[in-house]
């Protein structure tokens, strides 16, 4: 069974849409599918229709954009109830960020000479509910100022680039109860990756995993093989579920093709039992797994 429990669709910063995406998977000989798009489950719903149509297992998740100890955490939130007020408040709070983000990052992109428009955002981003740097950079990338998203980021929109403006996101601790109080798991995303200060560390990780964390995102591209050892090592201390996924987004982020790293099934397994757990606790109604 081929498990990849990390893509995103044009819901968010994606560049197929929910079914597209659904089979993208189906192509590439998946079985099950997580779509886990920035902070929205607007794309649940239509993929849902494509996978029953298509036989493939969806998992409907989103990846929340956190902070802790100053830094940024990406947290996979897995089979939450998306309603449950304080939840929805919070996501909200973090989706203004991101659109109030772009007025700011296109004022400075043309103090630096780079003129482009709000509606030139919104052409690329097809008025996705999770509008934000990808979606400037693919602006970039039709007005031909660069030639991909990777060389947007690296010259222009990545702490220190001219481009760059920062944004809301929502206390990590705090997510990881929302998540739990509304029937979910959470897994931090790529941990290690894109920076070498290894953090969160193993105290950090055991801190979390008191708060309700359920696992973390080991076998990933931006991971080195010694991180992803170090990783499996505080994840089999601490009991937490090991996940693997490839973080695909269509056209939008190279080397991260559909399948690429995967999660065994018994980690599934364990993932989805926590999560009815935590939906039994909570009495919210955890979404089908397709």
């Amino acid at each position: 069974m081929r498990i990849d429990l990390h893509t995103h669709s044009r819901a968010s910063d994606g560049t197929q849409s929910p079914t597209e995406l659904v089979h993208a998977a189906v192509a590439a000989g998946l079985d099950v599918l997580a779509l886990t798009d920035h902070d929205s489950a607007e794309g649940w719903a239509e993929a849902a229709r494509a996978a029953d149509a298509s036989g493939l297992r969806l998992v409907r998740g989103m990846e929340i954009s956190t902070r802790h100890q100053g830094q940024g955490v990406h947290l996979l939130a897995y089979l939450p109830d998306a309603t449950y007020p304080p939840l929805a408040a919070e996501l909200e709070r973090v989706l203004e960020g991101r659109r109030s983000r772009v007025p700011g990052m296109l004022a400075a992109l043309r103090a630096a000479g780079v003129d482009l428009t709000e509606d030139d955002v919104d052409r690329v981003s097809g008025h996705s509910a999770a509008s934000g740097r990808p979606h400037v950079a693919d602006a970039m990338v039709a007005a031909g100022v660069v030639a991909d998203r990777t060389e947007a980021f690296d010259r222009w929109l990545s702490p220190g680039r001219p481009g760059y403006v920062d944004r809301y996101a929502a206390p990590l601790r705090e997510t990881i109860r929302l998540v739990t109080e509304a029937g979910g798991v959470s897994v931090v995303a790529h941990a290690w990756g894109r920076r070498s200060d290894e953090r969160p560390d193993a105290e950090a990780f055991a801190e979390l995993a008191a708060l309700g964390l359920a696992g973390i995102e080991v076998d990933h591209q931006d991971h080195t093989p010694s991180a992803r050892e170090r990783l499996r090592a505080i994840a089999r201390d601490l009991d937490l579920v090991v996940t693997g996924s490839s973080d695909h987004h269509g056209l939008g982020k190279v080397d991260h093709d559909l399948g690429c790293h995967t999660t065994a099934p018994e980690e599934l397994e364990r993932l989805l039992d926590l999560a009815a757990a935590a939906s039994a606790a909570s009495g919210r109604e955890t979404p089908d797994v397709v």
